[in-house]
């Protein structure tokens, strides 16, 4: 399976955007997703995942109320959308597909996409 997220920008503080992640190839494998991101000079950091069937997303205290993940299947598409950004999201933004069995930020992720860019400045 291969990934491409998209959707980063730049946007002021206290705005949205809605991340997207495609999945290509062998879709099949597309069950769980992550999306990660890394700030410069950062680690990566898993920020919420989701299983196919939309049940219990996770997502880490950093953006628990403030980002929302979801998914349209038909589409094979992953989204995430955020809401009241702050500077500290400033950040590549990756999604990747999760192994079983679905363990939330927890779990085990490879298949890295193309990361896209959000950075959050005024």
């Amino acid at each position: 399976v291969q990934l491409q997220a998209s959707g980063g920008g730049l946007v002021q503080p206290g705005g949205s955007l809605r991340l997207s992640c495609v999945a290509s190839g062998r879709t099949f494998n597309f069950v769980i997703v992550g999306w990660f991101r890394q700030a410069p000079g950062k680690e990566r950091e898993i920020i919420a995942a989701i299983t196919k069937s939309g049940v219990s997303p996770d997502y880490a205290d950093s953006v628990k109320g403030r980002f929302t993940i979801s998914r349209d299947n038909a589409n094979n598409t992953v989204y995430l959308q955020m809401n009241s950004l702050k500077p500290e999201d400033t950040a590549v933004y990756y999604c990747a597909r999760g192994r079983l069995p679905y363990s939330g930020i927890s779990g085990s992720y490879d298949y890295f996409g193309q990361g896209t860019q959000v950075t959050v400045s005024s």
